[in-house]
């Protein structure tokens, strides 16, 4: 169990630029923390009166009888009944949820989007969402949607919560705080954080604008893939996951919670903040994660290894072994193979492959797959290296190579994503992205022994 007890208090927005206490290392762990000495009730779960006049809670994550239940209890100014209201209809049109599709646009193929660029316009982390791709159904709650966020406005006395989904968020560019119900998390590139279904924040931007990638989960929550050979070491570790300590605000302002609910949104106006947790316990919690801690495994005799030895984390479908969704990074590393084709050979498979350019320079395409920028490879599309790649990695003198100034990432799903209006038609899409083949070689020669 990782205990946290220190004095914090969330202030209003404009004041917390600051830093804060901390974090609690692990994931999966369960955690305890409180704000206020004694405010968490120690040898039961809901005693007849909590210390301070708090309301115990439960928020759970799975369902009751589930073989490794999720569950977090949470000590309260309030009960999270007094933070909703009448909730009214709102139009959110540029994030979308499955099934979103359209018959007019054709998601089969390969794409690849330059980044999308900022604008002027005030955008919030509701209003900067912008879906590029959907896969299965947030009714049944299978499948993910990938978005692009576009964010250089906080969020002030307006928090949010999605209860089709938990977010796993990829930032790019800027800086956020996600104030929520269990404490601060800050994100900056080359970082991700979880944010669980269900869960209340708010959205700050502390250095902007900010521009990232999410990934949607409609399914199973993400978890630390099995090692199996591995072992117990490398990839990614639990201790570098951090997860927060405990932080309230008691604040008496009109506010408005908005709901991402069935892929419909609805606000509600409330008198007060809801991040009042005071104390909380239990494994259900937001963590960040730092991509540079993440211990890469690959090949160091012969031939490049599947994708998946480079998976930090999956969520499980009801199929062993086959993901409903992948998070795989791509990150620097050293190149040892011998006689080999180092690169990610050309193939096509059952998955639909997602991928992100945090910064620097991908090794299968060096042009034109730029930072900030995204490409799609359906379930049984083809790809593989440009020209370039495939006559520099064929003709290379394979001694000991640093993998140097690269940090990708795929978000990989065992459905077919469809692209969404705005990808198609709004999105910076690189319509020549399919001739980065064309310039391809016949090299055969059937000559016997000719290589």
């Amino acid at each position: 169990m990782t205990k946290h007890t220190v004095p914090t208090r969330m202030q209003k927005a404009p004041s917390m630029a600051g830093p804060h206490e901390g974090y609690m290392p692990g994931f999966g762990n369960d955690y305890e923390t409180e704000a206020l000495p004694g405010a968490l009730p120690q040898g039961m779960n809901s005693p007849q009166k909590c210390n301070y006049g708090l309301y115990g809670e439960q928020l759970s994550g799975t369902a009751f009888t589930a073989e490794n239940v999720e569950r977090t209890w949470c000590y309260r100014i309030r009960p999270s009944v007094k933070h909703n209201n009448r909730y009214e209809k709102i139009g959110v049109p540029y994030w979308q949820s499955a099934p979103n599709v359209d018959p007019d646009l054709g998601s089969l193929g390969q794409y690849r989007w330059n980044p999308v660029p900022h604008t002027e316009e005030a955008l919030t982390w509701i209003t900067g969402m912008r879906t590029m791709t959907s896969a299965g159904d947030v009714n049944t709650q299978v499948g993910m949607a990938t978005h692009i966020y576009l964010v250089n406005t906080s969020m002030e006395d307006d928090y949010f919560f999605s209860a089709d989904s938990e977010l796993l968020v990829v930032p790019q560019e800027g800086v956020l705080r996600f104030s929520t119900e269990l404490g601060i998390i800050d994100v900056e590139p080359k970082e991700i954080a979880i944010l669980p279904r269900g869960l209340v924040y708010r959205v700050e931007v502390l250095e902007g604008p900010a521009r990232g990638f999410v990934c949607e989960n409609y399914g199973q929550k993400f978890e630390l893939p099995g090692r199996g050979p591995i072992g117990a070491n490398c990839m990614a570790n639990p201790r570098d996951f951090k997860a927060p300590v405990a932080a309230y605000e008691d604040r008496e302002v009109p506010s408005t919670v908005t709901v991402k609910w069935c892929g419909q949104f609805h606000r509600a106006n409330i008198d007060q903040s809801p991040l009042d947790v005071v104390a909380w316990h239990g494994n259900y919690a937001p963590v960040k994660y730092d991509l540079r801690t993440y211990c890469p495994v690959g090949a160091i005799l012969f031939d490049h290894p599947d994708p998946s030895i480079f998976t930090v984390l999956t969520a499980p479908s009801g199929q062993p072994g086959t993901a409903n969704i992948d998070f795989v990074l791509f990150r620097e590393r050293w190149m040892v193979a011998e006689n080999t084709f180092r690169p990610p050979w050309y193939h096509k498979n059952i998955m639909s492959e997602l991928m992100g350019n945090i910064y620097g320079q991908y090794d299968a395409k060096p042009e034109g797959f730029v930072p900030g920028g995204m490409s799609l490879h359906n379930m049984m599309m083809p790809h593989g290296p440009d020209k370039n790649a495939f006559e520099g990695a064929s003709n290379a003198n394979l001694g000991p190579d640093k993998l140097d100034n690269t940090m990708s990432f795929m978000f990989e799903t065992r459905f077919p994503q469809h692209i969404t209006k705005f990808a198609a038609n709004e999105a910076p899409v690189q319509d020549d992205y399919i001739d980065c083949w064309t310039d391809i070689e016949k090299k055969f020669d059937g000559t016997p022994g000719k290589k």
